[in-house]
């Protein structure tokens, strides 16, 4: 039921952001779309590092839906999210499109964190502790180098 209510919860955050980004009509759609999934990768790392951190009660099954949630996420083909020109009134930084290859990068190394996660996340809170920092670190990296603060 927990899972249930987890995968309830995504799907109504993903359909708030992706409303509220549509309110703005001069957004562009790629920007609507990464924005998206940006968030849904807060939503469920924040879950996975809640519980690492102690904060929310470790769930083996609500651990495991956000782990799996994330290796779906990064599974998916973005490169069209990131056309040149849309950095504009974003936190993307120019930087991305100067190193396109060193940023996809980066998602395939969140890709691979991600299935560490997922491959752990449901056994038990001291596994899902020592995959946390890996896959913290692959967002951190990222965001040091492409992100404004």
């Amino acid at each position: 039921m927990k899972s249930l209510s987890l995968l309830a919860g995504t799907a109504v955050l993903a359909v708030a952001t992706i409303a509220t980004a549509h309110a703005d009509e001069d957004m562009h759609p790629t920007v609507v779309a990464r924005h998206a999934q940006m968030q849904l990768y807060a939503y469920n790392v924040g879950i996975l590092g809640g519980m690492a951190q102690g904060k929310i009660d470790y769930d083996a099954e609500a651990a495991q839906t956000a782990a799996d949630n994330m290796v779906a996420l990064t599974s998916m083909n973005t490169a069209s999210f990131w056309p040149e020109g849309t950095a504009e009134g974003t936190k993307a930084q120019p930087a991305i499109w100067e190193n396109l290859d060193d940023f996809m990068s980066k998602g395939e190394d969140l890709a691979f964190e991600a299935q560490g996660m997922a491959d752990v996340a449901g056994n038990d809170l001291a596994s899902l502790q020592g995959a946390m920092g890996n896959l913290g670190g692959t967002c951190s990296a990222c965001h040091r180098e492409y992100r404004a603060r």
